[in-house]
């Protein structure tokens, strides 16, 4: 699970480090609130439109699984482990 919330929390922030690649290429220090205090909302609204589409992009995507699954469950005094039959 951390997994999956890191990657869209990477995504979240791809646009503020764009951002600030612009304003260290505009030679303007991004270490200063007054260079993000403008565009912070928009910022914002493109992380969060970031996330959401990786979020909708591995729903779309990943593998699904058929049949029931088979919890984890001991089997001559070995752990096996759950998966789908």
């Amino acid at each position: 699970m951390i997994r999956a919330l890191s990657g869209e929390a990477l995504l979240f922030f791809v646009p503020f480090a764009l951002f600030a690649l612009y304003l260290v290429l505009q030679r303007r220090n991004p270490l200063k609130l007054a260079a993000w205090s403008d565009a912070t909302m928009w910022l914002v609204i493109a992380g969060l439109a970031c996330a959401v589409a990786g979020l909708l992009f591995t729903a779309l995507t990943a593998e699904r699984q058929t049949g029931a699954f088979e919890p984890p469950h001991m089997e001559n005094g070995r752990l096996v482990p759950g998966r789908f039959q």
